[in-house]
């Protein structure tokens, strides 16, 4: 009978071993990179959230007599048939409400005429977000309860 080497069998062992890191430590990179984008996702969502509700609560302090002004702006996003990056879309709309604070402490009854210049100045407005041009088209424009809602779609223009 007999016996195998077992110089063959240690490096067999040594190369699963090897194979067995190796593995491991991609698994454990690709788990800390969701993680991190997660947590990235999340803290640009809760900074973005916070800028809105301290402008709010700038604008109902100074204009807590009056009922008849914007008090409050939100802006949402629809949904495009090849979803963009979160962080694209969140980027894209602070700058939109950037554009449109100047409506904040407008009196609701003059909207209309700020909604027809809002939506000439905005509309196929080209916004630059990663070195990469998206296109924004207001969809809609609602007061109610002194807070004006903005629908918007971004689409990347044809060149």
């Amino acid at each position: 009978m007999r016996i195998p080497h077992t110089i063959r069998l240690r490096s067999q062992l040594t190369a699963f071993l090897v194979l067995g890191m190796i593995i491991g430590c991609i698994l454990y990179n690709a788990i800390f990179h969701a993680s991190y984008n997660h947590l990235l996702l999340e803290n640009q969502d809760l900074l973005i959230q916070l800028k809105q509700i301290e402008e709010d609560n700038k604008t109902l302090k100074k204009y807590s007599t009056q009922q008849t002004v914007i008090k409050e702006i939100k802006i949402r996003a629809e949904q495009q048939d090849p979803p963009l990056d979160s962080l694209i879309i969140k980027e894209i709309l602070r700058k939109v409400g950037r554009d449109v604070e100047v409506l904040r402490g407008r009196s609701v009854y003059e909207i209309d005429t700020d909604s027809k210049l809002t939506r000439a100045l905005l509309n196929s407005k080209t916004y630059t977000v990663r070195d990469k041009d998206y296109s924004i088209q207001i969809k809609t424009m609602l007061v109610a309860e002194s807070v004006l809602q903005i629908w918007i779609s971004i689409s990347i223009p044809v060149r």
